[in-house]
């Protein structure tokens, strides 16, 4: 079945991918093998006191979503920034496909594909397309 649309929720441990059309949808979960999500700062040691971006995990959502013609990213903090930076960088085919980046909370994954359903809606009327 051929999907047009993908949604992917991430934080920086776990990822819920979602291809959909108007009839079906699929649902891919990617988890980071990554379990520092902050470095403890010590005074006089320079850095952010952040934990590196996990590149690897980035790249695993970038592929997850590849196969779909439209993208929307969205996520609760920077990650969903983290992922854009490294589609950008590593993945510019990829960053064509993304159509919005938006702020929203921890959803259940049929309230997230409700959400991107309602979303592509509005981003398909715009460009004249049918959903």
């Amino acid at each position: 079945m051929s999907f047009n649309h993908a949604v992917v929720w991430l934080d920086h441990q776990q990822a819920h991918i979602i291809h959909f059309n108007a009839d079906d949808s699929t649902v891919k979960t990617v988890k980071t093998h990554s379990h520092e999500t902050r470095q403890h700062r010590t005074s006089g040691v320079p850095g952010s006191g952040k934990a590196p971006v996990n590149q690897a995990y980035l790249h695993e959502i970038a592929e997850g979503v590849a196969d779909a013609k439209e993208v929307l990213v969205v996520g609760p903090g920077s990650a969903k920034l983290d992922l854009i930076k490294h589609i950008h960088k590593h993945d510019p085919a990829v960053g064509d496909k993304v159509v919005g980046v938006e702020t929203i909370d921890h959803p259940t994954d049929p309230q997230l594909l409700a959400y991107a359903k309602k979303y592509f809606v509005k981003v398909d009327q715009m460009k004249g397309d049918a959903f």
